[in-house]
Order: C-alpha cells, then structure tokens, then sequence
C-alpha cells in the first residue's frame, strides 16, 4: 500500500528517512516529495545577535530551519572557533527551548543543550516557558521563519515574557513540485495515503492532488503532522483523518495505520 508524504527527506541522515523507515514496519510504501524552498536572510545580523549571549535571557527553536541558519551564519572558520571556544557554552547557560525532537537533535549538533523538546506544538511549547519564565528585562531571542504563526509570540507576551523575533528564511513553493507530483501519479497511481507537514504544504499542493487524483480523492485517506496543518487542511474542505498525537515518525505511521484500518 503506497502512502505520499509532502516533506524534504532529513538532513545528515544515513540510511532511509525515518518516516519512510517507520512507515515500511507497518508494510507502507512511502515516497517523499519536497514542497518547500528556503532562502536564508539576515545571517550577519543572526551572527551579532548570537555574539552577545548577556543580552538575551535564551533562545527558542521551532524550526529546523532556524538551526540551519546557524550553521550559515558561522560559515567561516573565525565564527566557527568564537561559537565552539566560548558563545556556545555562554549560551548553555540559559535555556534553549525547542518545539520538537527533530529540531532538538540539531540544537545538540551545533552543541547546545535543548529543553521542551516533547512539546510537539507552538502552543504546547508557549505553556512550557510560561511555567519555566517570570517576567524579565531580557529578551528571549527567536530566530523565525517569514511565514511564522503568532501564537507562540501572543502567549509570551501575554505573561510579559520578552520576546526578541528575528526573520532568518523566507518559504517559497519547491521549484520541481509540480512535476514531482505528476510524475508520482502517472507512475504510481493514487496513494491510499497523503501527509501534509505544513500549511504552506497544503497552499502548494492540494489543488493539484485534487486534480491528479479525479474520482479516486474520496478513497485518500489524508492525515497531518500537527493540529496548525489540519486546522489548514479543515479550511479547505479537506477531511483529516488523522492528526499525529506528536510530529514523530512513529506517532504519524501509528495514526496512518489506523486510518487505513490496518
């Protein structure tokens, strides 16, 4: 049974992407097609930021991207070394809150020590540093995404946690994914299955899933990395029928399997 899902395949992994790995344990199919492109901005700015750890109470992560953008901003070797002999350890000092496991696992790369990586969702995440934060003079510095939600920023500032946003990639529509998804349909048909793992994957792609999969749409079961996407999938008229519990490989192949009743 042959299951898409609309997602980049994780980067630095050896051996198959996770998803596709925990899919195929329950005898799925899976294909990965990339939705996204991202062009990253503001990296000098980024790295002045990054060198000054005492004017800012910590850091929060609630993208992948947003640690690639690190690793960006400390392209040259004189970066690299002031990160690795002494901004690095300034920053462990103070929390480094992340929204999921993925994005932790690269906050540990770059060598830093997360916290909060169970949260799964902005939202969760906002209640998390509200429990862990009073209010304080210093800013929580947020290195974003063009397309950021609000609700991670209302919540903080509501408690009157300071919050420091910075915009560091903007999100565009991957140059090759009407093709890609074309070709997926003439070659292997209608999946029994198709994940969306963002809103903007839902902007880009649904119209023309509607359209390649004609009189079989009915007969997709259609499931979401998180409630943001299904709240983007319900939008537009499309039964979700299933959430995963967490942005996990194993919680969305748990939930794909029940949806297909397997």
């Amino acid at each position: 049974m042959k299951v898409l899902l609309l997602k980049d395949p994780k980067e630095n992994e050896n051996g198959p992407d996770p998803y596709i790995e925990e899919l195929g344990l329950y005898g799925l199919e899976a294909t990965l097609i990339p939705v996204l492109a991202f062009e990253f901005i503001s990296l000098q700015a980024l790295f002045e930021k990054l060198s000054h750890p005492e004017q800012y109470h910590g850091l929060i992560f609630t993208s992948p991207r947003a640690i690639e953008a690190i690793r960006l901003c400390l392209g040259d070797n004189c970066k690299k070394e002031a990160w690795k002999n002494s901004l690095a350890e300034e920053w462990n000092t103070k929390p480094v809150y992340v929204v999921g496991k993925a994005t932790a696992e690269l906050v540990g790369q770059i060598g830093l020590v997360p916290q909060g990586e169970n949260c799964g969702n902005a939202e969760k995440l906002a209640g998390y540093i509200c429990s862990r934060e009073s209010s304080s003079s210093l800013p929580l510095l947020f290195p974003c995404g063009a397309l950021k939600r609000e609700t991670l920023p209302t919540i903080l500032r509501g408690k009157g946690i300071a919050l420091e946003g910075l915009t560091v990639y903007q999100t565009s529509q991957h140059a090759n994914l009407h093709e890609s998804l074309r070709n997926y349909f003439s070659q292997q048909g209608v999946p029994a299955s198709v994940t969306f793992f963002s809103p903007s994957g839902v902007k880009y792609c649904l119209k023309q899933i509607q359209k390649l999969s004609g009189d079989l749409l009915p007969h997709i079961k259609f499931a979401a990395i998180g409630p943001t996407t299904a709240e983007a999938m319900a939008a537009e008229g499309i039964t979700v029928n299933c959430t995963a519990i967490s942005p996990t490989p194993q919680d969305l192949a748990a939930g794909i399997k029940s949806s297909l009743h397997l």
